[in-house]
C-alpha cells in the first residue's frame, strides 16, 4: 500500500500547483470560472456562530473533546480520543461521556482494554448504540494498534478508515482532535442535516461522506475544523432532526428551510 500512497500524495500536489497557477500568471485570457457558493453562506455561518456564543449544546459539555483524558501520556490520549469516536456513533454525547468515564476508572489503555474480557468491556460501556458490535471492534482495533502502530493510533485518514469500526467522519476528527491536523470535514448527521436544509450543497446529498466533498469543494479550508462543532451544537439545540426550532433560529428569513410561522 506504500506506492499507491506516495502517488496519491503526488497527485494531490500536482492538482495543487496548477491551482496556484492560475491566479499567478498574470494577463492570461483565460478568465477564472467563479467558484460556486452557497447564497447568504457567510450570514448564516455569523448567525450560527452568534446562537453558538455560549458553547452549552451537549457537544461542548460531553463531546469526544472532553472524553480523554488531558493528562494522560500523549499515547493514550490519542487511543482514548478514537476509543471515544467509536463508542459515540449513533450515540447520545451524554451516554458516551458516561461510557469513557466508566472505562477511564479501570485505567482506559491499549493494555487494559486487551485484558478485559468481552462481557466486562459490555458491561461498562452499556447503553452505548450497538454496545455489542462495538465491543468486538474496539477489540479488534485495539489488537491491531498494539500489533501493527506499537499502541499508538494511525497518522492519516486512509489507514483510520481501515480500523474496525472506524468510519470517515471518526477519522478525520481523530485527525483533528488527536493529531490536531485538520484534513479534511468530519460530517455526521446532524451536519449532513443543516448543510442540506440550508443548501450548503449544490444538489440535495444522500449520504455524509457525499456532504463532505460537497463542502469541501467550496467551505473556506479555515473553516474546517470548526464546521463540525458548530452545526453538531446548533444541530442538538435548534436545527432539529423532527421539529427544529425554526422560530427561535437567527436564520429564519435566510434559510430555504425555514418554516416561517
Amino acid at each position: 500500500s506504500a506506492p499507491r500512497r506516495s502517488r496519491r500524495r503526488k497527485s494531490v500536489a500536482i492538482a495543487y500547483e496548477s491551482g496556484q497557477g492560475d491566479g499567478a500568471e498574470q494577463g492570461t485570457s483565460e478568465p477564472q470560472r467563479p467558484r460556486w457558493e452557497p447564497r447568504d453562506w457567510r450570514q448564516q455561518l455569523e448567525r450560527i456562530q452568534e446562537m453558538r456564543r455560549n458553547r452549552d449544546a451537549p457537544v461542548d459539555e460531553m463531546g469526544v473533546e472532553k472524553c480523554y483524558d488531558s493528562t494522560a501520556p500523549p499515547q493514550v490520549m490519542r487511543y482514548q480520543v478514537l476509543l471515544s469516536l467509536m463508542l459515540s456513533s449513533q450515540t447520545k454525547d451524554q451516554v458516551t461521556s458516561a461510557a469513557m468515564l466508566r472505562l477511564r476508572q479501570h485505567g482506559l489503555t491499549v493494555d487494559s482494554v486487551l485484558e478485559m474480557d468481552d462481557a466486562t468491556l459490555g458491561q461498562i460501556i452499556y447503553p452505548v448504540g450497538f454496545w455489542r458490535n462495538k465491543v468486538k471492534y474496539i477489540k479488534q482495533t485495539t489488537a491491531i494498534l498494539k500489533q501493527k502502530y506499537g499502541g499508538d493510533i494511525p497518522r492519516t485518514v486512509e489507514e483510520l478508515v481501515q480500523l474496525p469500526g472506524v468510519g470517515p467522519k471518526m477519522a478525520y476528527l481523530a485527525m483533528n482532535i488527536a493529531w490536531d491536523s485538520v484534513s479534511g470535514i468530519a460530517v455526521d448527521t446532524h451536519v449532513h442535516r443543516i448543510t442540506n436544509r440550508l443548501k450548503w450543497v449544490k444538489k440535495e446529498t444522500r449520504y455524509p461522506e457525499e456532504t463532505r466533498v460537497a463542502l469541501e469543494d467550496w467551505l473556506p479550508r479555515d473553516l474546517w475544523r470548526e464546521i463540525n462543532w458548530l452545526l453538531v451544537g446548533f444541530g442538538q439545540q435548534t436545527c432539529l432532526p423532527v421539529n427544529p426550532r425554526c422560530n427561535e433560529c437567527l436564520n429564519q428569513d435566510i434559510c430555504p428551510a425555514a418554516k416561517r410561522r
